[in-house]
């Protein structure tokens, strides 16, 4: 597997969960969560002090990095999202009330940076985690190239087999679909509310700690991908989680590939414009299709397709 392949495999991984993470608290509470952005770079400081403190490799503190990120997404929702939507808030009301939170965050982010340089002499404003991993390869990369989209496949797979199979599952999923109809069947909205902040939390956050396995780790990593976990939900689209995680995984890869496909033909100034690349493609397929991935209509096309092979073979 090619150097740019595999990182791009656990770039597009942890991108991917951060834009379902957004998409998620956007059909649940029509909010647009700009925290998303210190929510992964938290995530990011959960797997780089346990490495520091306690040795090993950044799988084992994956669950710590979901965790976190699933409390932090609970004092998001009790402090500020859920006091707006009993008054009614519109959703840029919302929207920027995560930017404050998100700030908030951002300002602890860099006061825990600073405690660790005084008080450990580590230097956590510039953190590469790529070399650590286990000591074997798959398929010739190293392993992250291989585990980190399989775990990004269990976490939907889970997530799709709680929304369609647990009773809470299919509360929730009614809720988002029609909140007004869900609480007079007397669905609990607000406990619909609270877990989707918890798993849209702790899916952010485990994104981010996939992202700084593929690029340098810095106080202000989340900032500088929000963009792009953004337009993963969007390219998506936002009514439909599935469509937000595949999009995320399309701007991951799009990016490496772009990147390492113009950088061939162009020379490597090209990587200063790489964020410009997925944008794009977004862009495009929008203007195409304004619904996002998931509104593509797949089966039309199917039946097409079977149609003329059967006016050919008549």
């Amino acid at each position: 597997m090619a150097p740019w392949m595999a990182s791009g495999l656990v770039y597009a991984s942890g991108i991917a969960l951060c834009a379902g993470s957004i998409t998620l608290l956007y059909m649940s509470t029509r909010t647009f969560n700009f925290a998303a952005a210190s929510l992964a770079t938290i995530g990011f400081y959960v797997v780089y002090t346990g490495i520091q403190s306690l040795g090993g490799v950044p799988y084992y503190y994956y669950p710590f990095s979901f965790i976190v990120g699933a409390l932090l997404g609970v004092i998001c929702y009790y402090g500020l999202n859920r006091p707006l939507l009993k008054r009614g808030a519109v959703e840029i009301t919302l929207m920027m009330s995560t930017l404050g939170y998100d700030l908030i965050l951002l300002s602890f982010v860099q006061m825990y940076a600073d405690y660790l340089t005084s008080a450990y002499k580590w230097f956590p404003r510039r953190v590469t985690l790529n070399h650590i991993d286990l000591d074997f390869q798959i398929f010739g990369a190293r392993p992250s190239a291989t585990l980190l989209p399989l775990i990004a496949i269990a976490c939907l797979i889970i997530l799709h087999l709680f929304l369609t199979r647990t009773k809470f599952g299919i509360s929730m999923r009614a809720t988002i679909e029609n909140p007004i109809l869900a609480g007079a069947s007397g669905i609990n909205s607000d406990r619909v509310y609270l877990v989707a902040w918890v798993i849209g939390g702790g899916m952010c956050s485990l994104g981010g700690a996939f992202i700084a396995q593929a690029q340098t780790g810095h106080p202000f990593m989340g900032a500088t991908i929000i963009p792009l976990m953004f337009a993963g939900a969007i390219l998506g689209g936002l009514h439909n989680l599935y469509g937000g995680i595949l999009g995320g995984l399309v701007i991951g890869m799009t990016e490496y590939a772009g990147v390492f496909y113009l950088s061939q033909q162009f020379g490597p100034w090209v990587q200063g414009y790489r964020m410009g690349i997925p944008l794009l493609v977004m862009a495009i397929t929008l203007i195409a299709f304004p619904r996002g991935l998931s509104g593509i209509p797949l089966k039309k096309y199917l039946d097409r397709m079977v149609d003329r092979k059967r006016g050919v073979s008549a």
